[in-house]
């Protein structure tokens, strides 16, 4: 019986061919372009955290510009527009330019190494994903040019204060480049999510069980798929407002039957989760760094993830404590009043969990171990001011004062998590 010829090409000579055709990048080049066009985990790691300072510099600046114009009463240092455009920039750019993106630095570089993977699993989507903040970034600062400036709606975007009727200067474009910057933004977010999620789940070494894993690399995990769960919202939200403020849709004009609490609704189901989408990264770096130094074992591995994981999915459960004077009625503030008390347990386990850790160990105080034990003195001072507010009668006297509006918890926790990158830099980057 004749048999066919079949020619079978080895392994290594597709290969060949194969790198011929789609080369990898950075793989016959040196200097700025092997940088611009890097797939490296680590190259991507260090980029996302060099912008991330670069952001956090331009909105160090805005806060400047924003307490100086608060030194004493009548300053004239901006005008009210620009102060609430200072307001808006410094809001955005602290949430989306500066903590997320130093998160990804960190999820990027170091967990692909604790799992033993080479790199992650779609290298050139890591790289699209960088690309994505990068025009996200520039995208919302390229408002200052054009009409109106930049927006001067408040980094939440509250209806009607985005509506075009009511904007201060005729054709202003703000809130148009806030809105696209923010999509964009959420692609990034949105790809490194699935990228992170697909690397931890299918690439680990030999051996790397779940329960073995880093629990820097399970908060990776956790805040991946917070990041999936919580960007549809504000997807959907800025879709629509794109379309009120583009073709006259009245998804937010009250004075056409539209619904302005819709957006508070859309906005703080993606926001609440976004505060632990902040916080759970700057949480794993604790626990890794308190162990160190404290030279004995993590206390409580099994509960520091699940209470890490009962945070995160949580948040999804207390969005609205953010609107409890928005008239939602007894039973919602009530329901939501207790959720918001309820969820400061899984956050006191943590806190016993690292001072179980602590107890009786070896402690060396140097630098990473102050800014643990620091991270951990300004956060349990914002989930204080989180417990206060939780009670519905407190939160509504304290409604718009300073010290709400000052936003004690949230600030501590965007303080703690930079807190929590300086002690990884410290720490990790060494070596």
């Amino acid at each position: 019986m004749a048999t066919e010829s079949i020619d079978y090409a080895s392994p290594d000579t597709k290969s060949k061919v194969e790198s011929k055709i789609f080369p990898r990048p950075g793989q016959h080049v040196s200097g700025l372009v092997d940088w611009l066009t890097t797939i490296d985990h680590k190259k991507i790691g260090l980029l996302y955290g060099l912008t991330a300072l670069f952001f956090l510099l331009l909105g160090g600046v805005e806060a400047l510009l924003i307490r100086s114009q608060l030194w004493s009463h009548n300053m004239e240092v901006l005008t009210n527009r620009e102060y609430n455009q200072m307001f808006t920039m410094h809001g955005t750019t602290m949430v989306f330019l500066v903590i997320m993106p130093l998160s990804a630095a960190f999820f990027n570089f170091i967990m692909p190494l604790q799992i033993g993977a080479r790199d992650v699993a779609f290298p050139r989507m890591n790289t699209l994903s960088l690309w994505c903040f990068i025009a996200g970034g520039l995208t919302l600062n390229l408002s200052w040019f054009f009409t109106g400036g930049s927006p001067a709606i408040g980094w939440f975007g509250y209806a009607p204060l985005t509506d075009t009727r009511f904007a201060e200067v005729m054709g202003d474009m703000g809130p148009d480049f806030w809105v696209f910057s923010l999509q964009i933004l959420g692609i990034a977010s949105l790809l490194a999510s699935f990228n992170f999620i697909t690397t931890i789940i299918n690439m680990r070494a030999p051996g790397m069980t779940m329960m073995r894993l880093p629990v820097f690399t399970w908060m990776t995990l956790i805040v991946s798929f917070l990041i999936i769960l919580a960007f549809p919202a504000i997807t959907i939200a800025l879709a629509e407002l794109m379309f009120d403020r583009t073709y006259g849709t009245n998804f937010f004009d009250f004075l056409e039957g539209g619904k302005p609490h819709l957006w508070q609704h859309l906005f703080w189901i993606f926001g609440h989760p976004e505060v632990y989408i902040l916080i759970l990264p700057a949480m794993g770096i604790v626990s890794e760094i308190i162990p160190v130094f404290s030279r004995k074992p993590l206390f409580g591995y099994g509960l520091i993830i699940f209470s890490g994981a009962i945070i995160g999915f949580m948040g999804f459960a207390v969005w609205s404590h953010h609107m409890f004077t928005t008239g939602m009625g007894v039973v919602a503030t009530s329901a939501f009043s207790i959720l918001t008390m309820l969820i400061a347990i899984p956050t006191g386990i943590k806190i016993f969990n690292w001072i179980g850790t602590m107890w009786g160990g070896r402690i060396r105080f140097d630098t990473p171990m102050l800014f643990a034990l620091g991270f951990i003195t300004m956060f349990m001072i914002g989930g204080f001011t989180g417990i206060m507010h939780s009670s519905v009668p407190i939160d509504a006297q304290h409604q718009d004062s300073y010290f709400r509006g000052g936003s004690l918890s949230l600030c501590t926790h965007r303080r703690s998590a930079l807190s929590a990158s300086l002690q990884a830099s410290i720490f990790g980057y060494p070596k």
